[in-house]
Formats: C-alpha cells, structure tokens, sequence
C-alpha cells in the first residue's frame, strides 16, 4: 500500500526559500503523476502544481506560477513566498479526472505546515 508523507514545512519570512518533499513507500514517482494540494484555515484545499509522470510536463495554479518548482522526485520548491502561502501543504498521487481537483488524487500524505511570516 502507497502512502505519502511530506516534509520539509517550518515558518520563513516572507521573501524567503522552503522546499518540501514528498516520501513515498511504493512504487517510484516516476510512474504516476503527482500532485500538490494547500489547505490555508478556513478555506478549500486548493491545488498547486503536478508533473505528469508521462512526459514531465508540470502545471501550477497561478497564484505560485514562476515562484514554486516541482520536480520529477516530486519536491516542491518554494521562493519568493508571501504571507498568503501559508497553509498545510500537501502531496497526492493522481488518479484520474482534471488534475486541478481534489476528486482526482487517490493517496494523499498527512500534510506539512508552512507559515509565511510579514
């Protein structure tokens, strides 16, 4: 059975670097496509990028477009954050359906906070 956890979450200042990973305890990522979700308090959890394990092509929500990087390994990296990053950030193996929803992910990890300081 997969399952996901993530790491490398902490509190930085805004302007600032994090890069969080995504361990897997199945089959390398390089055969699914993966994803990674946010949840701020009190609102939807939102995507945020996936790589698409057929040919690398990585998508991202506007809103971190240019600032975030996710990699075949899965790590997510981070610059440049502002405040309004902060959330629980996590990874998720894609299932099937439209890759910017929730429905779609089949195996999700526990989370890791990232708080973004002003």
């Amino acid at each position: 059975q997969v399952q996901l956890v993530e790491s490398g979450g902490g509190l930085v200042q805004a302007g600032g670097s994090l890069r969080l990973s995504c361990a897997n305890s199945g089959r390398t990522f390089s055969t699914y496509t993966m994803g990674w979700f946010r949840q701020a308090p009190g609102k939807e959890r939102e995507f945020v990028a996936r790589i698409r394990w057929t040919d690398g092509r990585t998508d991202y929500a506007d809103s971190v477009k240019g600032r975030f990087t996710i990699s075949r390994a899965n790590d997510l990296q981070m610059n440049s954050l502002k405040p309004e990053d902060t959330a629980v950030y996590y990874c998720a193996r894609y299932y099937t359906g439209n890759y910017y929803s929730t429905a779609s992910y089949d195996v999700w990890g526990q989370g890791t906070q990232v708080t973004v300081s002003s």
